[in-house]
């Protein structure tokens, strides 16, 4: 089976899908792997490192796309990349199945039989594959240390001759991987660290990491089966931007990090909350891609608002693009390692971890959820 891996041309991606030891442990595995020329050097991977490891060199992506039974891939298909695409070749890729439908229709029609990254369902056995958790834990770090260059305060108190420096005041929305990741790191970084989340289920888990954490008590259930928080109703996300708004005031910096699968990102920061900020004040989006948690967010951006910054940039993962590549590699090389168990040409559908990152197979969307959303678009365009 011949696995093939080209090089990211989407604007701004410097990730790869695959590294050169996950390429020789595929190899040894029994699997052929080639890469487009030229498609880690952004993650600090030579060709001639991929060539030691056991890969064949493709100079032209076509004739790459050609030999394909799998692809590997970071982000899905460019429509020049889709159009490359063999029929029923299989791609393993960060898809966002449930936000972008049309992708998956284009998929289904072309027999193309598609992994979705972001889709590993959140099971302990499945961790050594959630690529979401391991590029969000980068995303965290990332996000703290820009708004710390971003600031004109400093992160941890400091005592000097000439007076005491109080630390920074940092408020991180929403305790997923990605926020955990950033209060450790402000804590590292010495800075008075609040956390907010709607989940109760999280609050020992940001204090054990040294913050404080803000809870809105509600009745209503805040969390789904696989984890993630839910969409409040309108009365409790009402009491929720009152209380953000509050702790936001009194913040030198905001990290929000909050999603809802499937959905547009919550606005959590009105422009009024921004208005009533202190002047000088950070706002690190890691939900920019998404539409971000503020109302005011630029996605790719870094913008200024009633004199408070906010950073809207996209795709953090890909500025430390060496190590997110490697973390990133793994989590593909095991997800294939569970599709094709001990070298059987054949798909293991039983597996719950392949059942449930399959998105589209044999001309057909066949995971649930979002033939849920397929169908239900559908019959929206129908009745209208």
């Amino acid at each position: 089976m011949n696995i093939a891996i080209p090089k990211e041309t989407l604007e701004g991606e410097k990730r790869v899908a695959q590294t050169a030891e996950t390429v020789k442990k595929l190899i040894d595995s029994g699997f052929q792997v080639f890469m487009e020329k030229g498609a880690g050097l952004a993650s600090a991977i030579r060709d001639e490192d991929y060539k030691q490891a056991g890969a064949g060199i493709e100079d032209h992506v076509a004739p790459l796309y050609q030999k394909a039974d799998v692809i590997l891939k970071v982000q899905a298909p460019t429509p020049q990349e889709f159009n490359s695409l063999k029929e029923k070749t299989i791609l393993i890729a960060f898809l966002y199945p449930l936000a972008r439908l049309d992708l998956v229709e284009q998929l289904a029609r072309k027999k193309i039989t598609s992994f979705s990254m972001d889709m590993i369902p959140r099971i302990a056995r499945a961790q050594k594959l959630d690529a979401l958790s391991s590029q969000s834990n980068l995303t965290g770090y990332k996000a703290v240390l820009l708004a710390a260059n971003a600031t004109g305060k400093l992160m941890p108190m400091l005592m000097t001759a000439a007076g005491t420096i109080q630390p920074a005041r940092v408020l991180v929305i929403g305790a997923g991987v990605a926020g955990l990741q950033a209060i450790a790191t402000a804590k590292r970084l010495g800075a008075r660290v609040e956390a907010f989340d709607t989940r109760p289920i999280v609050k020992e888990q940001v204090e054990s990491l040294g913050g404080i954490f803000v809870s809105l008590p509600v009745k209503e259930e805040t969390e789904d089966q696989a984890g993630y928080a839910k969409e409040l109703s309108s009365e409790s996300h009402k009491r929720e931007l009152a209380l953000i708004a509050e702790h936001a005031r009194n913040s030198d910096i905001v990290i929000t990090t909050a999603l809802i699968p499937g959905n547009p990102a919550p606005k959590l920061i009105v422009e009024e909350t921004v208005r009533q900020m202190k002047v000088g004040s950070v706002i690190v989006d890691l939900a920019a891609e998404f539409g971000g948690n503020t109302t005011l967010t630029e996605p790719g951006k870094e913008v200024e608002k009633h004199g408070v910054k906010i950073i809207g940039y996209t795709n953090l993962p890909s500025l430390m693009a060496e190590e997110a590549s490697r973390l990133y590699a793994r989590n593909v090389m095991n997800l294939i390692f569970e599709i094709w168990k001990e070298g059987s040409s054949e798909i293991d559908f039983e597996n719950e971890v392949v059942r449930e990152s399959l998105i589209t197979h044999q001309g057909e969307i066949v995971h649930s959820r979002v033939q849920e959303l397929v169908g239900a678009r559908k019959d929206s365009s129908w009745k209208s």
